[in-house]
C-alpha cells in the first residue's frame, strides 16, 4: 500500500492506493497522525485506488474520524470503489461518516 498525502483547496487529501488491511492500516494510521499534528484536521481519504479493505482498514478509519472530530474537524471519504463501498455498508459506518463519490464533491462538502 501507497499512501499520497497532498493539500487541496485547503484540505489535506490522502489518496490510498492498494489494500487497506491488518499488514497496512497501522501505515495509514501513522500517516493521517502525522497529518493531524500539522493541524490537519479537515481530511478527504481518496479510496478510488484502494482495492480492498478489510476490517482493520474500518478501525483505521474510525480512529483518524474520532481524532478529527474531537480537534473539531472530520473526516470524508471519497471514490470508494464498488468492493470497498460494500465493506463500509456492512460494516455500517456510513451512518456515521460522509462517503461522497468524488474528490470534488468532498472537497466541496467542507465548504
Amino acid at each position: 500500500m501507497e499512501i499520497e498525502i497532498q493539500m487541496m483547496d485547503g484540505i489535506r487529501v490522502a489518496t490510498v492506493i492498494g489494500s487497506l488491511d491488518a499488514l497496512t492500516s497501522d501505515k495509514l494510521v501513522t500517516a493521517l497522525d502525522s497529518v493531524i499534528e500539522q493541524g490537519g484536521n479537515n481530511q478527504v481519504l481518496d479510496l478510488s485506488q484502494t482495492e480492498f479493505m478489510s476490517s482493520a482498514g474500518l478501525r483505521a478509519i474510525l480512529t483518524t474520524l474520532k481524532q478529527c472530530r474531537s480537534l473539531g474537524g472530520d473526516l470524508r471519504l471519497s471514490g470508494a470503489l464498488p468492493g470497498v463501498i460494500k465493506v463500509l455498508n456492512l460494516s455500517g459506518i456510513t451512518s456515521i461518516l460522509k462517503i461522497y463519490p468524488t474528490l470534488p464533491e468532498a472537497l466541496a462538502s467542507f465548504g
